[in-house]
């Protein structure tokens, strides 16, 4: 990501923290003011909780009606979530839509990242001491107000897998589609496999439409790749993912 950036035309990048939570609060919090006492005009534009990022997602959800057979709709939407943006997008969308009342939402985390589903299952916003995932860009501590209201709403169930889960079905998904995903998005994929659809959406059949959405692939490459293989091969296996046939035979879990 440091060369990317640094390709695009960066004069400089600063790596802060573990995580994104961490990085967000040291610009804020330190490299703005520093460049406000310096004389320069410092401007944030908000990675997720933003009005303006979830009419942006939001409109993902036309796009998906034009490209389902005969216009129909979904049955359901998966989504992975971080801060909220693209899911609090995605269920503006399905409002404007009016499909609010009958398109369910499965909104994903991994276990160390799972800020929604801790505040839903608690009934308030709830801030997480820290980030553990290895899905670091789902790495916010604390979900957007929005996202929180919204994963309130009915049609929405949240999901919650472990990393192994993610990097697995990120790996096979690299297999099956040759596209090479990160694990925030491979939480999102997971679902697709060894029957976790049939076990977190009620009713799910051959005939049920869902669209799950593929987005996160700028923060992996093929050497991350086979490390999470190397750490979580073992424990995917005892997961009961399958076709894991690929995952070195020795190797160290953490």
């Amino acid at each position: 990501m440091v060369a990317r950036l640094r390709a695009a035309g960066a004069s400089d990048v600063i790596i802060h923290g573990s995580s994104w939570v961490d990085a967000d609060r040291h610009l804020r919090e330190v490299i703005m003011p520093r460049a406000e006492e310096m004389g320069e005009k410092s401007i944030y534009i908000a990675p997720f909780d933003h009005p303006d990022v979830w009419a942006g997602a939001a409109t993902m959800i036309p796009e998906i009606h034009k490209q389902m057979p005969n216009g129909e709709q979904p049955d359901a939407i998966v989504c992975s979530v971080g801060g909220g943006g693209l899911f609090s997008g995605i269920m503006q969308g399905l409002e404007d839509a009016d499909w609010h009342q009958s398109v369910r939402v499965l909104a994903v985390e991994t276990f160390g990242a799972e800020s929604l589903a801790q505040s839903v299952r608690r009934g308030e916003l709830v801030t997480l001491p820290g980030i553990t995932s290895v899905a670091t860009s789902l790495g916010a501590v604390r979900v957007a107000e929005q996202a929180f209201k919204e994963a309130l709403k009915p049609n929405v169930a949240t999901v919650v897998i472990e990393d192994a889960e993610a990097c697995a079905s990120s790996w096979r998904f690299a297999d099956d589609e040759r596209i090479l995903v990160e694990p925030a998005c491979g939480a999102s994929i997971a679902l697709a496999y060894d029957g976790r659809l049939e076990k977190y959406l009620k009713g799910f059949s051959s005939e049920t439409k869902v669209v799950i959405i593929v987005c996160g692939g700028s923060r992996i490459n093929l050497q991350m790749m086979e490390d999470y293989k190397h750490r979580f091969g073992a424990r995917a296996k005892e997961l009961g993912l399958t076709r894991c046939a690929d995952v070195p035979s020795s190797h160290s879990t953490q």
